[in-house]
């Protein structure tokens, strides 16, 4: 279904005095209510009626980078502007269906002059096809985040602010993260929280007021301590950790996840490594909590072609409270594939495909090359996934 989100009292719209308008995220409570109550008439009635009451569903989905050769296709020289909403167009309905769906954004959105790695700005235009697409909330801290300083930290707030757009991991300064560190999204009668924390800023010292999520047990244990004062049904922790193009988590990662659900953390969704790693569905029982963990969800989108680096996974989760308990459903996830179909001038289309409804599509594809390619990525994704991931299990969309 699609989701309406309607901010609560405490989530307030202001305008800035930037010279635009502008809006600030001043707290960070997300309710959503019954659909039927939305007057403007945008939700297909057979989507009403696939509500389900006590349920929230959750779909996670990686890094979404931009290097040059994205920035560069993305232009339009006859309007002179950029436009990626084509980059998401075979996933929007999958994007769009839960009722929140949160990202990596490993971008700054610092403004010109764009450019991708090792110092990363991205056109505004990359953000809202993301919105246009379906998502809900980025996670802005990562190595990457203050690749333009304070001005592209604050820069990236601003156009997220503007776009409506929720965020955590980076913030101005301290006093807006006392207020909007810890993310509150709610639905029905669930409530769930979520913290995001980075591994660090590639070396680059954070700029003084701003503030940068970084990985700290003691500060997140704090912030775990301080979540529990909102009666929340599941706290989610985002985490940018682990070793660049590792296939399987270190030991360092695992030991964190272990520590933060001892402390009080129920998810744990990963990013950094730019290939996928093991998820692990843990059930609990009347003494020991549930958990679940996605060490590394992989690359969404961006130029990297190597082996393991062309693609990633969407965590798909179904929340359900039954006599006040609310627990993990359902957890399953869906492999994505980045197709780079050549244009002129050596530019490309960039598509991000359900890899599984495509795998015997080989039509679809203009170069035969490129269809191979994705196979060897659900291949090799499907053995290590077969192999390491405990009840979590591959989603396929039914073909009739």
């Amino acid at each position: 279904m699609r989701k309406i989100i309607y901010l609560n009292f405490l989530l307030l719209i202001l305008l800035t005095t930037t010279g635009k308008l502008g809006f600030s995220q001043t707290d960070t409570t997300v309710l959503i209510y019954d659909t039927t109550d939305y007057i403007n008439n945008m939700i297909p009635t057979s989507k009403v009626d696939s509500l389900k009451k006590n349920t929230m569903s959750l779909l996670f989905i990686g890094d979404i980078m931009g290097h040059g050769p994205q920035i560069r296709s993305a232009y339009d020289a006859k309007t002179k502007t950029y436009d990626y909403d084509t980059v998401f167009s075979y996933l929007k309905n999958i994007m769009s269906e839960p009722d929140f769906t949160i990202a990596n954004l490993e971008v700054t959105l610092a403004g010109p002059v764009y450019k991708g790695y090792p110092q990363f700005s991205s056109p505004d235009a990359l953000a809202e096809a993301g919105k246009n697409a379906g998502i809900d909330l980025f996670v802005t801290a990562n190595n990457h985040c203050v690749d333009r300083r304070l001005q592209g930290l604050n820069r990236t707030i601003d156009v997220l602010d503007t776009l409506h757009i929720l965020h955590t991991g980076t913030f101005k300064n301290k006093e807006a993260r006392d207020i909007s560190n810890l993310i509150i999204l709610e639905k029905d009668s669930i409530k769930i929280g979520i913290l995001n924390y980075t591994y660090g800023t590639n070396g680059i010292p954070v700029p003084k007021p701003s503030v940068v999520n970084v990985i700290d047990t003691a500060v997140i244990h704090a912030d775990i301590d301080s979540s529990k004062k909102n009666s929340l049904d599941k706290l989610i922790i985002v985490l940018h950790f682990g070793s660049e193009y590792q296939s399987h988590p270190n030991k360092a990662q695992t030991d964190l996840v272990s520590y933060l659900f001892e402390k009080g953390a129920d998810i744990i969704i990963g990013s950094h490594p730019h290939v996928i790693q093991k998820m692990m569905y843990l059930p609990g029982n009347d003494s020991i909590k549930e958990h679940f963990v996605a060490y590394s969800l992989g690359n969404f989108v961006s130029n990297q072609r190597k082996t393991r680096t062309d693609g990633g996974v969407m965590t798909r989760i179904v929340l359900k409270k039954e006599n006040d308990k609310t627990f993990i459903d359902t957890s399953n996830y869906i492999l994505t594939w980045v197709y780079k179909k050549p244009r002129t001038n050596g530019l490309y289309y960039y598509f991000i495909l359900p890899a599984a409804e495509y795998e015997n599509k080989k039509s679809f594809f203009k170069n035969p090359t490129d269809y191979e390619k994705m196979k060897l990525y659900i291949k090799n994704s499907r053995t290590l996934l077969n192999k390491e991931n405990l009840k979590v299990t591959e989603f396929i969309k039914s073909v009739n």
